[in-house]
């Protein structure tokens, strides 16, 4: 189901029921279960019985109807959402119309989550978790086997939060934003310490590092995690965060948001491809050259992880941004030696850049971090992002991501099966 932006219209200008189901080809009482769908919205008549409904709204969802009667959708079969959050425009992007790598760059990750949130610099800002929340979430992630992925330990860390708090239901933007506050260092704070000599206290970008390296961070280092984890914020509509918006569509708390999205980036084509690009940079390292290693991934029939992004023709502005960093680290040199061969390797063949999983393996490698912390960094960053998402999604009507199915089985009535 595509959104549409709204037309005043002229005042006055709207459809009966039998105008309505006139215009969309179907009976009155179909007008009414657009309306219970989200599709439509109406009006009742004062003083009446009946509903009116925007002439124009209808109109918009006679045409859907024509393309999906047809079996397209008008865009590519891609659906569009109204969104101010994130523009993504020729190799940049942009939070709320600001370059989001210049804001990653002078700004940490928590400022640059505020912005998005409320359009709002908060400098200085920090995010406290709540002792309650945080024993509720950590006692739920250490009951976990121990070979739990992250997307899962951050998973039940979340439904443990939410359980913690009364004011879950309150979708009200103040109470949201309280949850988005307190929900992040929480997620954190649940994780299993790799150093376990660590003060938990700090930027979250330090608080996050001893959960994923025993190494001592030094600024370098942090800066680096702090800038991708600003840069990773928000991406526009990834698979993630639409289910976040279907989920928030539908009313359901932030936290049970927040849930949606992780558990969709556990798949290989989402949250996981940085641990990908982690083992092939560990492989290079480990055999001296690019070419045998993207060799065997080829002949495999895999793609090569860390390589071409679809909404850009060049390279991942956030690869750019984060490798910057990562090129005053002189431990990181090794590993970036090793993604320029992959990338010179690959470009022999096939013109692909550099995106920001590369630049993820490329940080974790050199870190001394295990190969799914990127998708740790990923999932923890990209929560503010989808509260954001949700916190808009509130603020239009309910149930309104909810597309048509375009059925094509057998027409019916078909006979019992035997």
């Amino acid at each position: 189901m595509r959104d549409h932006e709204p037309h005043p219209g002229p005042v006055g200008h709207r459809l009966s029921t039998k105008e309505a189901a006139e215009l969309l080809g179907v009976k009155p009482e179909t007008v009414y279960a657009y309306v219970s769908r989200g599709q439509l919205s109406s009006r009742r008549v004062p003083g009446g019985r009946g509903s009116t409904f925007d002439a124009k709204e209808v109109e918009a969802l006679a045409r859907r109807n024509r393309r999906e009667s047809s079996g397209t959708s008008g865009s590519g079969g891609e659906l569009s959402v109204r969104t101010r959050l994130t523009l993504i425009d020729t190799d940049r992007y942009y939070f709320r119309g600001v370059d989001a790598t210049e804001l990653a760059a002078r700004h940490s990750y928590e400022e640059v989550a505020e912005w998005l949130w409320t359009g709002q610099l908060r400098p200085g800002a920090t995010f406290t978790a709540p002792e309650a929340a945080v024993a509720a979430a950590r006692r739920a992630v250490d009951a976990l086997p121990e070979h739990t992925a992250p997307a899962d330990r951050l998973r039940v860390a979340a439904i443990a939060a939410a359980a913690s708090d009364p004011l879950r239901f309150d979708l009200s933007e103040e109470a949201v934003l309280g949850t988005a506050r307190s929900l992040i260092p929480t997620l954190v704070a649940a994780l299993p310490l790799a150093r376990h000599d660590h003060r938990d206290s700090g930027p979250l970008a330090q608080r996050l590092w001893a959960r994923l390296s025993v190494r001592t961070a030094d600024k370098a280092s942090l800066r680096a995690l702090d800038r991708a984890l600003a840069l990773l914020v928000d991406h526009d509509l990834a698979a993630s965060t639409l289910a976040v918006r279907v989920a928030a569509s539908a009313r359901a708390h932030a936290y049970a948001a927040v849930s949606a999205g992780l558990g969709v980036i556990e798949g290989p084509l989402h949250g996981a491809a940085g641990g990908l690009a982690h083992k092939l940079l560990l492989e290079v390292l480990d055999q001296g050259d690019a070419a045998p290693v993207i060799a065997d991934e080829l002949r495999a029939g895999r793609r090569i992880p860390g390589l071409g992004h679809r909404l850009y023709s060049g390279e991942d502005p956030r690869a750019r941004a984060l490798f910057d960093l990562l090129e005053d680290i002189p431990r990181a040199e090794p590993a970036l030696a090793a993604a320029r061969d992959i990338v010179a390797t690959t470009a022999r063949h096939a013109p692909l850049h550099a995106n920001v999983d590369l630049a993820l393996g490329v940080l974790t490698a050199s870190s001394g971090m295990p190969a799914t912390a990127s998708e740790t960094i990923f999932a923890v960053a990209r929560t503010a992002g989808w509260i954001a998402h949700a916190l808009e999604e509130y603020g239009e009507r309910p149930l309104r991501m909810r597309p048509s199915g375009h059925y094509v089985g057998p027409r019916p009535p078909q006979p019992l099966p035997e």
